[in-house]
């Protein structure tokens, strides 16, 4: 019998208590991976961890706090004994609102979530991923990624500066056997629409027209199933 293409490796995915992070971690767990899950919403985490196939962690985090990513990855690294293969970013947050009334809040947590806390979790965990001569980093991003919508200052520019440390630390990385896949999705069905009621705005695209979380999912583990000697650098993701 095959072995699941994931049979002894691990992973870390962030944002795992709904939408595209918790559907990333079924994945992951499907094919075999040991996933640790981190979120801010514990119950909904540890239940989860709990609903998975293989014996799974449970670490519920403030992702935005600047000590985040140094306490996870201590964390981490003692909950599996070193560092996981592979890292997913899903965890982040969707301000919808014109420059001029936007609240400092949405904007500083947009940009510690999209930015801040994905260099500090690359500055974390790279150097154990070096030592070893493997690790895969994949950052959720967005159409948005590249394209300005209106209403999207703080989220565009904050998952621009997200695109901009992926192609860093991929330049940085190239030859070390680390690898870096950036995932750019449409605007995909998820709880983080809620309260901007896509289905009565004119300008917002309805929910029938959006990507579901599986799909961005789905392209998580095609990008990390690859032989190691591949790296995905991007994958674009639109609804037909």
């Amino acid at each position: 019998m095959t072995a699941p293409p994931l049979a002894g490796r691990s992973a870390l995915v962030t944002g795992a208590s709904r939408g595209i992070g918790a559907a990333t971690a079924r994945s992951l767990a499907a094919l075999g991976a040991r996933v640790v899950v981190t979120a801010r919403t514990k119950d909904a985490l540890e239940a989860l961890a709990r609903s998975l196939p293989h014996e799974a962690v449970a670490i519920a985090a403030d992702l935005a706090a600047p000590a985040a990513a140094t306490e996870l990855s201590a964390q981490v690294h003692g909950a599996l004994g070193g560092p996981p293969d592979i890292v997913v970013h899903a965890a982040g947050t969707f301000p919808l609102s014109p420059v001029e009334s936007l609240a400092d809040a949405e904007l500083d947590a947009a940009l510690a979530l999209h930015v801040a806390f994905p260099i500090r979790m690359v500055r974390a965990l790279m150097p154990g991923f070096r030592a070893r001569g493997s690790g895969h980093f994949v950052m959720i991003g967005s159409v948005a990624d590249r394209i300005v919508f209106p209403g999207n200052a703080a989220y565009a520019a904050s998952k621009h500066g997200l695109r901009a440390a992926h192609e860093a630390v991929r330049a940085e990385s190239r030859g070390s056997g680390v690898r870096t896949t950036l995932i750019s999705p449409a605007a995909t069905d998820t709880a983080i629409w809620d309260p901007h009621h896509p289905d009565l705005s004119p300008t917002l695209p309805s929910r029938a027209e959006m990507l579901r979380d599986g799909d961005v999912a789905d392209a998580v583990c095609w990008a990390v199933t690859r032989p190691a000697h591949v790296n995905v650098e991007e994958v674009r993701l639109a609804r037909s």
